[in-house]
């Protein structure tokens, strides 16, 4: 079972039933007053981080103190960060800064996006094959929802590694270079926006086994970095990245590298269900390629940045003109061309498969069919699931009971009182007649 950085602080949640109106897939119940992630249905999109008002989920990164394992110690940025930093007009100072809070190599994520890209267009100017419209790899969340909710689209995905992938392995190789070291010696650690780029720094979706050694989240870094950039005596040049690169961390970046494509480029994840339905129905033919991102204006809107998406995407853009089109491109040669593209095929994990056994699962949708018909179908998540449907799917796999339904309950007490009314045991916006003595507020239009 995949272990997910998303997680919850029992302590903390009320069973304000927040998180599950929120869940994009339906991965969150909550019971006894507590709210409980299903694992298998949790794709670490971390929209519940950032719409819970208790602070009762969170995302688990790893320790800074991870570090001290390794002789030498190499830094990911993920262009996201530059955008964290108010009045920035260099990203170099950032860089700098990192080789000041322990890190002894910066190798830039946007420099491994460039390399993608300019891989990317060889590849659609070679005219290689490809099942149409082909969608974006980069976002991890996205995987893991084409994974669960959309196994057919599988093979539109394109079969390349993320530029963090692409950079921890490029990064290591420069490393071994340099210092002599063994790889066990060098560690290498991504600065990501998200939940689930730290979770697939430990499990990646196209890769056999990690090529990172670790996943910082970027607003644990910005606080460490904010004394040393203020403070330093020199400003080395170590950028490698230009417009293309940098430019990923916005959505749109992606497609505008590719140059000269019909595409789309679609944010935030109810957006993106709803973009992954249209071509599951074949309802964008034109389209070449999609561009997905799970957070609001891509990585710069991630759950684990600092400041609002929107001023994020602002400050990226301004950096952006100062710099270079492109600096990288893709030059490999002979077996290092295969290292772009992925090991492992994505395969379809099966969440919400409600039986192993066909069977049984025709059987057991049979009943969440009749269950649900009996239930008011308002989705007011009152019984700690997020829908009628969800609810009935829970009684049948004997995760609830029809008794969590607050309906059910007034119909019970009506049976027992014999009055044929029990208004006084639902919530007021789901009462059937009014208080007597009080008049509705704001009255009717004629």
């Amino acid at each position: 079972m995949m272990k997910h950085s998303v997680i919850l602080e029992y302590k903390r949640c009320r069973g304000c039933t927040t998180c599950i109106k929120n869940c994009p897939t339906e991965a969150i119940r909550v019971r006894n007053g507590k709210a409980t992630i299903l694992n298998e249905r949790c794709i670490d999109c971390g929209k519940c981080i950032q719409v819970c008002p208790h602070k009762a989920i969170k995302s688990v990164s790893d320790s800074m103190e991870k570090l001290e394992k390794y002789q030498y110690r190499v830094a990911l940025p993920d262009p996201s960060l530059y955008g964290q930093f108010q009045h920035l007009d260099d990203i170099d100072i950032v860089l700098n800064g990192l080789l000041k809070i322990g890190f002894q190599k910066v190798f830039e994520t946007a420099r491994a996006a460039e390399i993608l890209s300019d891989y990317a267009r060889h590849t659609i100017s070679s005219g290689e094959s490809r099942i149409m419209p082909q969608i974006s790899s980069a976002c991890p969340t996205i995987l893991r929802l084409i994974r669960t909710r959309f196994p057919k689209l599988i093979p539109n995905v394109a079969a390349t590694i993320t530029p963090v992938e692409l950079a921890a392995i490029l990064a290591r190789r420069e490393a071994e270079a340099e210092t002599g070291l063994p790889p066990e010696q060098i560690g290498v650690f991504s600065i990501v926006p998200c939940s689930s780029q730290v979770t697939a720094a430990h499990t990646p979706e196209g890769l056999q086994r990690p090529v990172l050694d670790g996943a910082f989240a970027i607003r644990d870094i910005y606080l460490r970095l904010l004394g040393p950039m203020r403070d330093l005596e020199e400003v080395k040049p170590l950028s490698s990245a230009g417009i293309m690169g940098v430019g990923w961390s916005c959505c749109g970046g992606e497609s505008a590298a590719r140059l000269g494509q019909s595409y789309l480029a679609v944010d935030g994840i109810e957006n993106c269900i709803n973009m992954l339905e249209e071509i599951e129905d074949g309802r964008l033919p034109e389209a070449d390629f999609i561009e997905l991102c799970a957070c609001t204006q891509g990585c710069v809107g991630g759950c684990l940045t600092v400041e609002n998406p929107y001023g994020a995407r602002m400050r990226i853009k301004k950096l952006m003109k100062g710099l270079p089109v492109s600096r990288s491109r893709f030059d490999f040669r002979g077996g290092d061309r295969e290292l772009v593209r992925v090991d492992r095929e994505l395969q379809y994990l099966p969440s919400f498969q409600l039986d192993q056994d066909r069977g049984t699962a025709l059987e057991k949708l049979v009943r969440i069919e009749e269950l649900e018909r009996s239930l008011p179908g308002l989705d007011c998540g009152s019984c700690g699931a997020p829908s009628c449907h969800a609810l009935a799917e829970d009684v049948v796999q004997g995760r609830a009971s029809m008794e969590d339904c607050i309906f059910k309950v007034r119909e019970r007490m009506q049976y027992m009182a014999g009055t044929g009314d029990a208004d006084e045991y639902l919530p007021a916006p789901f009462r059937q007649r009014r208080t007597p003595g009080k008049k509705p507020e704001g009255g009717s239009r004629n």
